[in-house]
Formats: structure tokens, C-alpha cells, sequence
């Protein structure tokens, strides 16, 4: 099949992890959305944790309020997040696994045995006139479980692609890479928009965004990581270059 154009959605979470390690308000995440927005992104993402260790309600609200691109709003299923999500009314949210002592998100959505939560969020959101996706690890029979749930959009967990990547484990990587894209594949054909991220960096974004039936990727830590060093709209640039390098020559 023909590439389609490839999205850019570009994580802030970690801007607002180094402004809370001192307090204050610097640096801005609202900011750095629109630093952002001007390098080349199409939309911002920010994850709303319970615990509120990075992105605070109020920095989803001057999102939504002050930045002219879609909002995707990263969020576990619980009642506290769907009601905020339903008042705010992001362009889409992102139904993601959280747990307090992880890091970051370790894995996809259980939404196998999980279902019926899932299902009753997905149609709260949906009613509100918001864009549900499901991050979940790249599997066939998840692709075929999401279906069932009515959600028009998932996101496959790219995690242990980028490991294998940065560990150097050719042949792992591989493995990972012809997974994601199975999966893809499938979801496409069953009628779902299908994104991806997490943990994709300039080094390992290439083989992804190459897969023409992704529409969208998610990056943030690397950005904002690349950013210390070469300022964060060269840090935003470099990565939608890479992406749209990659998929020309997919299409070529």
C-alpha cells in the first residue's frame, strides 16, 4: 500500500518534570507546545497521571485553551480522569495502563481481560464527542480485541523495539519491528486508525515510520532529552525530519 501522511505528536510530560523538580513555573509547558507546533509537530500530547508527577490540570486546560492543535490527553481509566477528560473535551485521549512506582508506561492496555472497564470508558468518551485510542502492545488478537470495543484508534506500544535497538540486539529488534508491523497491518484492516511510540528515538524512529500504515507517532522523553543539547525546536525539527526522510523512502 501507498504512505500515508505521518503524524507528529510531540509528548511535553518531561518539560513539566523539570519544572516541578525545582517549582515555579519554568520551564513552561504551554511553552514548549508552542515551540513545538512552530518546529513541525501536529499535536501535543501530555499525560494527566494520578499522582500528578509531571503534566497538572491546569497545564491540560491552557493546552486545550491556548494552543491551535489537537490535544491528546493521556489518561488511566478511572473515574477521577474520564470526568476530567468529558469537562475538557481534549481532541482525543489516550486510555493508557498507569501504575504509582513506574517510571513511565511499561506495557500496553489489558484490554483482554480488562474488557468491560475499558468498554464502559471508551463509550463515556466517545459520547462527549472525544477521539478514544487504546495503547496496547502490538498483537494481532489485540488488534482484533480493540475492534470489539468500538474504540476508532490504537497506538502500539513501541517499547521493546526501541530496547532491543539501543542494546544493540540486532536480530531482537527485527523481531519486534516485523511484530509492530503485523499488527499494523491487521488493525488497518479492520478499520483502525493505528499510531504508535514510546521510547522511539532518532536512531530507532526510522524502521517505524516507514510502516505506511501508521498515521501518527508519539514522541516526547527523547525530544525533550535531544533538546538540552541542541535546543528544543531543533530537538522537535530533527525528529519530524527523520520521520518524513523515512517515510519518503518508504513510498519511493
Amino acid at each position: 500500500m501507498s504512505a500515508s501522511p505521518l503524524r507528529l505528536g510531540v509528548n511535553i510530560d518531561h518539560i513539566a518534570t523539570l519544572r516541578n523538580a525545582r517549582g515555579g513555573v519554568m520551564p513552561d509547558p504551554l511553552r514548549a507546545a508552542r515551540i513545538a507546533v512552530a518546529a513541525g509537530a501536529d499535536g501535543i500530547t501530555a499525560h494527566l497521571r494520578e499522582d500528578r508527577r509531571h503534566i497538572r490540570d491546569e497545564d491540560v486546560e491552557r493546552l486545550k485553551r491556548e494552543v491551535d492543535r489537537p490535544l491528546n490527553l493521556e489518561m488511566a481509566i478511572t473515574d477521577e480522569m474520564v470526568a476530567i477528560a468529558v469537562r475538557l473535551k481534549p481532541h482525543a485521549a489516550c486510555l493508557v495502563p498507569e501504575r504509582r512506582e513506574e517510571r513511565t508506561t511499561e506495557g500496553g492496555l489489558d484490554i483482554v481481560t480488562a474488557r468491560e472497564p475499558v468498554r464502559a470508558a471508551v463509550a463515556r468518551l466517545s459520547a462527549a464527542g472525544i477521539r478514544v485510542s487504546l495503547f496496547v502492545e502490538p498483537d494481532v488478537h489485540i488488534m482484533d480485541a480493540a475492534r470489539g470495543l468500538e474504540a476508532p484508534v490504537v497506538e502500539l506500544h513501541t517499547g521493546r523495539y526501541c530496547e532491543a535497538v539501543a542494546a544493540g540486539h540486532a536480530e531482537e529488534a527485527q523481531r519486534e519491528l516485523a511484530r509492530i508491523a503485523r499488527a499494523a497491518a491487521h488493525g488497518t484492516a479492520l478499520g483502525l486508525e493505528v499510531h504508535a511510540g514510546h521510547g522511539l528515538t532518532l536512531d530507532s524512529v526510522g524502521p517505524v515510520a516507514a510502516l505506511p500504515q501508521l498515521r501518527e507517532l508519539n514522541i516526547g522523553h527523547a525530544i525533550v532529552a535531544e533538546s538540552v543539547f541542541v535546543g528544543f525546536s531543533e530537538a522537535v525539527r530533527a525528529m519530524r525530519a527523520a520521520m518524513d526522510a523515512a517515510r519518503a523512502g518508504a513510498a519511493a
